[in-house]
């Protein structure tokens, strides 16, 4: 299924999910770092990676949800996946958002406990994750994003229907 949201025919989607990905990592080390030294630097660190991170995922989102709405059929098992991932995505932005809203009147200080931060980036990056693997799967397994064509260029259509079996399940 051929991307709506591309530029010369390379989806937007998967070319801008790697900036919140890395950023949201970055935000979680510059607390983790921060709550062991106290440093200030550390805490700026983390507000500065978390801040991208958000605005990244916001970016990122956008040719996103165009392709789930636009591009993977309605009531097949790829939408599921599409909403899953999308579902844990929102649950991600809301983490690093409510991290952002509580640490970035702190750039200049007072010193701030970073539990918190810890805390909610360490879950905003496993939800993170989680939506990676459904990511993954919408492409490798639903064929989403991708060109109709074989490696002759001939054109194909990707049977979105039903989930194919998993390595060592019985199809």
């Amino acid at each position: 299924m051929k991307s709506k949201a591309a530029i010369a025919g390379h989806p937007i989607h998967p070319m801008l999910v790697g900036f919140p990905v890395a950023a949201y990592i970055g935000s979680l080390v510059g607390y983790a770092v921060y709550a062991g030294t106290g440093h200030q630097f550390w805490l700026n660190f983390a507000i500065a990676l978390n801040v991208a991170g958000v605005g990244a995922a916001v970016l990122a989102a956008l040719p996103g949800a165009v392709d789930l709405l636009l591009v993977v059929p309605s009531k097949s098992p790829a939408q599921w996946v599409g909403r899953a991932h999308a579902g844990f995505n929102v649950v991600s932005l809301a983490l690093f958002s409510i991290t952002l809203g509580v640490y970035a009147s702190h750039w200049n200080g007072p010193p701030r406990s970073a539990s918190l931060g810890v805390t909610l980036a360490a879950i905003g990056v496993a939800t993170t994750l989680a939506a990676g693997a459904l990511g993954w799967s919408l492409v490798q397994d639903y064929h989403v994003g991708i060109r109709e064509t074989d490696a002759d260029g001939a054109r194909w259509t990707a049977d979105t229907s039903a989930a194919r079996p998993r390595h060592g399940q019985q199809g």
